[in-house]
């Protein structure tokens, strides 16, 4: 059968597009929960600042995959969309910790590929605007004097990096963390809609993410940062929990993985594209406006960082008496 001249054109056009698609042409990216928390925020980072910069033509795509704090997209991911080259997921240090408690199923760290870290965000005490609550010394002796009328609340189980936070808080009061009261939910977003209705008195969640959900029209106040020494921006007059008495610390990294059996030039496009986005002043901008503070990593550096940062939390959560991989 012959083909016509417009047929022929038409086919040749097509294979044409066919074999220059590759990994940033019709981007996705997964955000592991509902709308509104931590993960979502670091997708619609990628989503403006790689359209912005002009690392992509169209834009990303963003879709959410709740389910177990990052285990039902990790699963999927690696078990059905392994050699998906234009899907990126997002990842946080909450992510990492699960998988060091083997939350994942019978995934572990070395399933996925690291990508890219690129910012980190803080832990961060979270009341009501209404709150009887006006700092993180009042919490504490609120705990310590009836903790049975103090519930904190934030995304994720027993065991999560928010669940970490409560616990190191109720400890820093006395108190047993496995004997504190905490409601968990899907993602951040829900525990902050469950704050402000009166559902839970303390959310212990991320600093950037209540940031951008305050910006939103969220009537909470920020009580503490869990950082080294104050942060800047929107959160210099949010004072450390070690300013208020209290040795607390929790660094997030936010980031990206994709699947497995991504090539490795596909890979190294991704990783060299995060590279360069991520050192130009208007990303730095983008970061900032999300309340983000920098740390910068790609490749096998990122990697490497990850895979040291699964074995401190597996060794935090047998502290505590929690179930770890080995």
């Amino acid at each position: 059968m012959k083909l016509s001249k417009s047929m022929f054109g038409l086919s040749l056009a097509v294979a044409a597009a066919a074999a220059c698609a590759g990994p940033l042409d019709k981007t996705e990216c997964i955000a592991p929960a509902k709308p509104g928390g931590g993960f979502d925020l670091t997708c619609k980072l990628a989503q403006t600042a790689l359209l912005e910069g002009k690392y992509i033509a169209d834009p990303m795509r963003v879709t959410y995959m709740p389910g177990g704090i990052g285990a039902v997209a990790y699963n999927a991911v690696v078990a059905q969309r392994p050699d998906s080259a234009n899907t990126i997921v997002a990842f946080s240090g909450g992510s990492l910790l699960n998988l060091a408690q083997g939350k994942f199923g019978r995934y572990n760290e070395n399933d996925v590929r690291w990508l890219a870290a690129i910012g980190a965000d803080y832990g961060a005490v979270v009341v009501a605007e209404n709150s009887p609550y006006k700092s993180l010394k009042d919490v504490l002796a609120a705990v310590k004097a009836d903790q049975a009328k103090v519930v904190f609340g934030a995304g994720g189980t027993v065991g999560s990096q928010d669940w970490m936070k409560a616990a190191m808080t109720a400890k820093a009061a006395g108190v047993n963390p496995k004997s504190m009261r905490f409601v968990a939910f899907e993602g951040g977003g829900e525990a902050m809609t469950a704050l402000q209705g009166g559902h839970i008195h303390v959310f212990t969640g991320d600093a950037a993410e209540t940031v951008q959900q305050i910006k939103a029209g969220a009537k909470v106040r920020l009580l503490a940062v869990m950082a080294d020494k104050r942060l800047a921006g929107d959160l210099a007059n949010v004072p450390t929990a070690k300013e208020q008495g209290t040795d607390i610390e929790w660094p997030i990294i936010r980031g990206f993985y994709v699947g497995p059996k991504v090539s490795d030039a596909d890979f190294k496009l991704w990783s060299d594209t995060f590279a360069k986005m991520m050192a130009t002043p208007a990303y730095d901008k983008a970061r900032a406006d999300r309340g983000l503070y920098p740390f910068a990593l790609t490749g096998a550096q990122a990697d490497a960082h990850i895979k040291q940062q699964v074995a401190a939390y597996r060794k935090l959560a047998a502290d505590f008496g929690l179930a770890v991989t080995k």
